[in-house]
């Protein structure tokens, strides 16, 4: 008669073979990978070249049927120094929400900055934003960053390191940063202003 193995002897030859895995350890491999993907994502996170830099918090109130409600606005510029930079606004009854809604806006309303080999802009600019006029020029290796307020800290988070801006007219610090955006925003290289003219970089600069 031939010996039929039984259940338990094909149980524990399974368990014997290298390849094969309790599922227990399966279990573990599943929330290890889990755990990995997770820590994953948050190291991307904190390795993105984002700064955040909050210009101003202030309390600020609306007035409702009950009285007044009262909430705090902050002025948030995001930037990552590389050509990249926005200006945003959140409003929150705490202080940490309306820095967070304030990161948000900045990012969807990031202006690219065409940067020079020098870390300056390639030409003159003047930008408005309501009563506030901003006229940024630029400046030789070595000047550093001239300008105050609000306009500074956008400068600094687009990656301009030579540079010289003058606040003319409100010194109202909101205005003062999205007029400095409007003249990042109107910045052009003479390359794409000679292929917008159809002409040479020679003709351009004679």
């Amino acid at each position: 008669m031939t010996n039929t193995p039984t259940k338990q002897e094909i149980q524990s030859k399974n368990d014997n073979v290298p390849g094969a895995m309790p599922s227990e350890q399966k279990k573990n491999n599943r929330n290890d990978r889990k755990r990995n993907k997770r820590g994953d994502s948050k190291n991307l996170e904190r390795d993105s070249d984002w700064q955040e830099r909050v210009v101003q918090i202030r309390r600020v109130s609306k007035t409702v049927k009950g009285g007044k409600k009262m909430s705090f606005r902050a002025i948030v510029v995001v930037g990552n120094e590389k050509g990249q930079v926005g200006v945003g606004v959140g409003k929150a009854g705490d202080v940490i929400g309306a820095v967070r809604k304030g990161v948000s806006d900045g990012k969807k309303n990031l202006v690219r900055v065409p940067l020079t080999p020098n870390n300056s802009i390639p030409t003159l600019s003047l930008g408005s934003d309501g009563a506030a006029n901003v006229l940024i020029r630029p400046a030789a290796p070595g000047t550093g960053v001239i300008a105050g307020g609000s306009i500074r800290t956008v400068l600094e988070l687009a990656g301009i390191k030579n540079v010289l801006a003058k606040r003319l007219g409100s010194k109202t610090p909101l205005n003062n940063a999205r007029a400095a955006m409007v003249a990042l925003s109107q910045l052009r290289t003479h390359k794409s202003v000679s292929r917008e003219r159809g002409i040479s970089l020679e003709q351009l600069y004679s």
